[in-house]
């Protein structure tokens, strides 16, 4: 614990003049439209509940998933949880530099919470419209606790989550401190901690590969694609991005 409290410390340290403002910055039309659409997605699943599918023979299961299907281990189970929660938390590294600039706490809150409910409304909708047993189901009976979720197998929500932080925070760093040593290092341990959740959820039984590789799609893109619709135009970096409402949904359109 010691030891990444003093890497925190150094983060802090190193970057705490590092610009004078975010290279991120909020816009109220923009985000009124984007936010919009962020709970249109947020907000359905809410409403439906899901049903268990079909169970089908283990035979049946594709050859890909099929290599890597595990019991249940409830200590795996606990531990991906927690660190899946840890992982949300992360992209706060990427304001210590503005650490006092309230429209960056204002610009990195908008960005994360769009960023989530699109995050968190996209992994429901598919678990909803598609029903699948967890691995563990076939190795025997439904762990106790678990009998309102075997079925929610596809997508992830936990590598989802881990992959949102881990992008989000690889996104936002690389774009704040570009000449930083310590770019590198937070990427690659970003995504390191984020794979090894998804493994954890693998060897637990809760999930397939391609549920997890589902997850880590969903979370990746919108912890890309929402810092990047919210760049601000700075020297050597001249981004316009034009969000655009449609009949049913959004365009948005970005030119360098």
């Amino acid at each position: 614990m010691k030891k990444y409290a003093l890497i925190l410390l150094c983060l802090l340290c190193s970057h705490y003049y590092s610009f004078s403002e975010s290279i991120y910055t909020w816009d109220l039309k923009k985000d009124i439209i984007i936010g919009s659409f962020s709970l249109s997605v947020f907000l359905p699943p809410l409403f439906i509940d899901a049903s268990p599918g079909n169970t089908i023979q283990k035979d049946d299961i594709n050859a890909v998933d099929k290599s890597l299907m595990f019991k249940y281990n409830k200590n795996l189970d606990t531990i991906s949880t927690w660190a899946a929660y840890g992982t949300l938390v992360i992209p706060g590294l990427s304001l210590l530099g503005n650490i006092k600039d309230y429209n960056a706490w204002l610009s990195y809150g908008t960005m994360y919470a769009e960023a989530f409910l699109l995050t968190y409304g996209t992994k429901d909708i598919l678990k909803t419209a598609i029903a699948r047993n967890r691995p563990y189901t076939y190795f025997g009976g439904i762990p106790k606790g678990e009998e309102e979720d075997y079925y929610n197998s596809f997508p992830s929500g936990h590598t989802s989550f881990a992959f949102l932080g881990a992008t989000f925070l690889s996104t936002t760093f690389y774009h704040e401190y570009p000449d930083s040593k310590w770019k590198v290092p937070v990427i690659i341990g970003s995504y390191a901690a984020a794979t090894g959740i998804a493994s954890m959820r693998i060897l637990s039984g809760n999930h397939f590969i391609t549920d997890v590789i589902a997850g880590a799609v969903i979370g990746s893109l919108y912890g890309w694609l929402i810092p990047t619709l919210h760049l601000r135009a700075r020297e050597g970096l001249n981004t316009n991005v034009e969000i655009i409402p449609i009949g049913n949904g959004i365009i948005a359109t970005m030119s360098f």
